[in-house]
């Protein structure tokens, strides 16, 4: 008899609890995407009109670079404080 487990998937909306409302996606997607914030949240998501669509490559790299620059851009703010 064969075992199917089912994995677990987070979606990037649920990976990015903590910060989710702490973050403009509005202004995030239109400076790094050039997208709307309906499409960023539909990715977040992982569906867009109840079928898949999740990130990309090339888009996860473009996610992980924005996040990193606004965490650069943050700490430039709080040390001139």
């Amino acid at each position: 008899m064969e075992i199917i487990v089912k994995e677990s998937r987070k979606t990037v909306k649920q990976k990015m609890s903590d910060i989710l409302l702490d973050v403009s996606w509005a202004k995030l997607s239109e400076r790094y995407f050039g997208k709307s914030r309906s499409w960023l949240y539909h990715k977040m998501d992982g569906f867009n009109n109840g079928k898949p669509d999740d990130f990309n490559e090339v888009e996860k790299a473009t996610l992980r670079n924005a996040l990193l620059d606004l965490s650069r851009r943050i700490n430039k703010c709080a040390e001139s404080i």
